[in-house]
């Protein structure tokens, strides 16, 4: 693994005013200070930025999944709301997220899904799979708030899966651990990889969930590696696959403006994508290569 140091260490425009990473205030009373760790960078040499972006940036955080496994002092293997398995209730996935199924090894981070029966919170699962996420650290599951932040430039290289009822995805939620608002930095329907799914969830004055977003035609994205990224600017949301812009939404009284954390996973069925059929081939593997986090300079 490459040697760690922290974040404004290795700032390039360390000279200017410090943008440093928000993060919530632990939820329910008597839950204590909870004060996030320092987060996390790895030297980058020869990298300046962000993939197709000018000027200047400052690494805020990123993981290049050098080591032999997951870094516990920037990820955790479940919801925050959870320990040893999690899944998502209220999308009636049908997978069960298990830290068994989340590996590093050769610089890649992958999240496997597989076709196993497992039982987990609300009965029996048909799959289990592997989630990642700054939501919080360690084994305290409320008190110790995870890596987040609030504006910025979020990228992520990967390898995704195809096969009917699979879901890869990339987003962010607040990290005072409400469940809006969200942003999909990236989602792909496995039964429709040559779609880049891009979104924005937000609840409206009136109190109903508005979902802005995009279905963006692309080539096949499991046939190879792409960089998914999102500049995140005050007022401004805008979409980029390798370097290249692919949608912007300037609706700015509706883009987020508080600290937002990452999730990565591998989703399984639910009223999305649909339950897999004969065609879906299992195991089936999400691949990182890194997932970075920058902040322009000034």
């Amino acid at each position: 693994m490459a040697a760690l140091l922290p974040v404004l260490a290795a700032a390039s425009c360390a000279h200017k005013a410090p943008t440093t990473p928000q993060a919530a205030a632990a939820p329910g009373a008597g839950a204590g200070p909870g004060v996030a760790p320092p987060p996390v960078v790895a030297p980058l040499p020869g990298v300046a930025g962000p993939l197709g972006q000018v000027g200047q940036w400052k690494l805020l955080f990123n993981d290049e999944f050098d080591g032999t496994g997951l870094d516990p002092r920037s990820w955790v293997t479940c919801y925050w709301w959870d320990r040893n398995g999690c899944t998502n209730l209220g999308n009636r996935e049908l997978q069960w997220y298990r830290p068994a199924n989340v590996s590093v090894s050769g610089g890649v981070l992958r999240l496997d899904a597989r076709r196993e029966g497992t039982k987990g919170e609300g009965g029996w699962y048909a799959y289990t799979s592997g989630i990642v996420t700054t939501g919080r650290t360690g084994t305290d599951l409320s008190r110790t708030p995870g890596f987040a932040f609030t504006y910025g430039f979020v990228e992520m290289r990967a390898l995704v899966p195809a096969g009917r009822g699979l879901l890869p995805a990339f987003w962010m939620l607040p990290s005072s651990h409400a469940s809006l608002p969200e942003i999909d930095v990236m989602e792909i329907l496995g039964q429709e990889p040559h779609r880049l799914q891009v979104h924005l969830h937000y609840r409206d004055d009136t109190g109903r969930i508005r979902r802005p977003g995009k279905a963006i035609e692309t080539a096949d994205l499991s046939a190879g590696w792409h960089v998914y990224g999102l500049d995140w600017q005050p007022g401004r949301l805008v979409w980029y696959l390798d370097g290249v812009e692919r949608w912007r939404y300037e609706q700015a009284a509706h883009v987020p403006h508080e600290p937002m954390y990452l999730l990565v996973n591998l989703a399984v069925g639910g009223n999305w994508p649909g339950p897999p059929d004969g065609t879906t081939r299992f195991p089936a593997a999400l691949l990182v290569d890194y997932v970075r986090v920058w902040q322009r300079c000034g």
